[in-house]
């Protein structure tokens, strides 16, 4: 083991990121001779469409993470941006463009709200975060007389928004999701607000007393993960079409795994774009499996669950022993 860990290649991808890579492999393979429909090319495309919008949700939490905040209202936040925008592109004609533009604007809304309730009124974000996603599911109930929304098909007028996500059998949405990924990566890594939402994850105090203004940075990553809830509510509706109000609870954690499964702590101060990128195609690839095996889809949620725990366990010990 020590002798991978001392490899030039592997310090330079990094080690967690070779052992999930290898996950993947082993989940992939695994799953292929369980179920040979596993391999089929839809089951892929399934793969994808699953990893999409799950995928946004993660790279916007994952700035939320980095600070030491939690967020467990993306998921109806998502659902919420979805059925507004949604209900006012088919109830009330508004056209295409304003309606993807309405869904991340409200998604940024929500960001904005935790943010500001998180960095000045100083509400421990898992208290506001699980105010926000009752508010998400009500203000989606009421808006849209809790009733069920369906976005145009491919072959509607409107039907063009279907190809952010695949054009033919070319998956677009993932030429999209990776560019949005390297851009998040660029950020959290390479410019003052990935560096100040870092150190305010590693040492809040320490950055406060330098003079930085870390409310503003602090409500800056809550905007940013906001920002991409309401890019996942498009994905989600390009891949899936329908969407019912009171849901997305069970996204939450599914996101947050894989952020922690990446290379995110949850005590802040260490995250990694990348990781949460593998970390989620695991997730969106176990769901697929479940399905090509024929279980039930609350074995994921086990098996999620359990990933969490471990992930967590394993941040925890990685800490202590830096410590």
């Amino acid at each position: 083991m020590e002798k991978i860990k001392n490899n030039s290649l592997v310090k330079k991808i990094g080690l967690n990121r070779v052992l999930l890579v290898c996950v993947v492999i082993v989940m992939y393979i695994g799953f292929a001779i369980l179920s040979p429909s596993f391999l089929s090319y839809k089951r892929i495309l399934d793969t994808l469409n699953y990893m999409y919008f799950l995928g946004f949700l993660s790279l916007g939490v994952t700035f939320v993470i980095a600070t030491g905040g939690i967020d467990f209202s993306i998921g109806p936040v998502m659902f919420c941006c979805a059925l507004i925008s949604g209900y006012c592109l088919m109830t009330y004609g508004a056209p295409m463009p304003l309606a993807l533009i309405l869904s991340i604007l409200i998604g940024g809304l929500f960001g904005v709200f935790n943010g500001y309730m998180v960095a000045y009124w100083s509400i421990p974000p898992f208290i506001i975060s699980m105010a926000s996603m009752n508010i998400a599911k009500g203000v989606a109930s009421v808006f849209t007389k809790t009733q069920s929304v369906s976005w145009p098909r491919s072959d509607a007028a409107n039907g063009w928004y279907r190809n952010l996500v695949k054009v033919g059998n070319f998956p677009v949405g993932l030429v999209i999701f990776l560019a949005v990924a390297i851009v998040c990566a660029i950020v959290l890594n390479q410019t003052k607000v990935g560096r100040y939402i870092l150190c305010l994850g590693s040492n809040r105090e320490a950055v406060r007393l330098s003079g930085v203004n870390i409310k503003k940075w602090e409500m800056i990553a809550y905007i940013i993960c906001g920002l991409l809830v309401g890019v996942a509510a498009i994905f989600y509706v390009a891949c899936y079409t329908t969407v019912q109000p009171g849901y997305g609870d069970q996204y939450n954690n599914e996101a947050i795994a894989g952020c922690v499964m990446g290379g995110t702590s949850m005590a802040g101060g260490l995250a990694s774009i990348s990781g949460t990128v593998i970390g989620v195609l695991i997730i969106a690839l176990l769901q697929q499996g479940i399905l090509a095996l024929g279980l039930n889809k609350n074995y994921q949620l086990i098996i999620t669950g359990v990933i969490v725990i471990v992930a967590v366990y394993f941040d925890v010990l990685g800490r202590r022993r830096k410590n």
